[in-house]
């Protein structure tokens, strides 16, 4: 091999036009999925620890789907904060719940927009975990009936695919069952597989109140110190029937992201959560970074680490030309 001076990598990056012939990982808009925060009623609201994110009013989910539309992203991942909360998380599977009315109202907008539902108790729950609470663990197996219901209601309201994120075992293969038996065999699941107890979800509590009323939820989601489980957790939910699976969170989870892709192929998702998100934005806002850069580069990473669908707050306005 010729090495210096003959061979000089830095000929390839002398120009813009260059570097972007030379460009291995290329982000586009369809790429990205922006997750959005539905309400009942009321007027958008700003979320405090997440610049630039709303939780948004049914009334404006028309509004949205045309912007996501017009925009090019590849879809919206939905999570709702309902009127009242129960123990056992009812609001999530009512056929006139607040994410059945929000996936009405963007596809009556939007017809060919993607939308996915999130699937999860946590945000339904007086208590804040994921499932049926007994004592102070939550009984998987008895929250895997209420997690089948509400993907059929999901997929009845009109959802393109279901994504369950709760991380109980078993789910995938109880929600396919129950949608082929509803009559929903062609809608999808995108499976959160490997789902880490994070501390990067804080501002995500605050956005969907969805914080647990005590304990945490290390229990059923992963250890950040584990690679090979996730490993076990993708492959178990694929042999379930997920159709395509997520890595959360993502820039702590690179390393899962590209293990993933290299053992199972595509497609790979992965989510830029809250906290990644709202640490480039704040330390924007305090000027310690080009924040659009610094977001373009958070997003790349994801995307050369192998991820091939990307949810980000930041789908609807990232730099992609950077």
């Amino acid at each position: 091999m010729t090495g210096f001076p003959t061979l000089r990598m830095r000929r390839l990056r002398r120009t813009p036009a260059l570097r972007r012939l030379v460009q291995e990982a290329r982000l586009h808009r369809s790429q990205l999925v922006w997750p959005l925060f539905f309400k009942l009623d009321g007027k958008a609201t700003p979320v405090s620890s997440m610049p630039g994110v709303l939780q948004h009013p049914l009334k404006d989910a028309g509004e949205i789907a045309r912007k996501a539309a017009d925009l090019g992203v590849g879809g919206v991942l939905l999570f709702g904060l309902p009127a009242s909360k129960d123990d056992k998380g009812s609001g999530a599977y009512d056929d006139k719940g607040v994410i059945q009315e929000a996936v009405r109202g963007l596809k009556r907008a939007a017809q060919d927009l993607v939308v996915i539902t999130d699937l999860c108790l946590c945000e339904y729950t007086s208590h804040g975990h994921c499932g049926i609470v007994r004592g102070d663990t939550v009984d998987n197996d008895a929250t895997l009936e209420l997690l089948a219901k509400t993907a059929v209601s999901q997929a009845a309201a009109g959802a393109d695919v279901i994504a369950p994120s709760d991380m109980m075992d078993g789910r995938v293969a109880a929600i396919r069952k129950a949608l082929d038996q509803k009559g929903f065999a062609e809608t999808p699941i995108l499976s959160y597989a490997a789902k880490y107890a994070s501390s990067f979800y804080g501002p995500f509590r605050v956005a969907a109140e969805s914080a647990p009323q005590f304990g945490d939820r290390r229990g059923y989601q992963m250890d950040p110190a584990n690679g090979d489980e996730a490993m076990r957790e993708i492959a178990l939910d694929l042999e379930e029937g997920a159709d395509f699976v997520m890595v959360k969170p993502a820039l702590p989870c690179l390393d899962i992201i590209r293990r993933a892709k290299e053992r199972f192929g595509g497609p790979i998702a992965a989510y830029q959560v809250s906290g990644e998100y709202s640490m480039i934005k704040l330390a924007a806002q305090a000027g310690a970074l080009d924040g659009e850069r610094a977001m373009l580069e958070s997003l790349l990473a994801i995307r050369r680490a192998g991820a091939d669908i990307i949810m980000t707050y930041a789908a609807p306005d990232a730099k992609l030309d950077a």
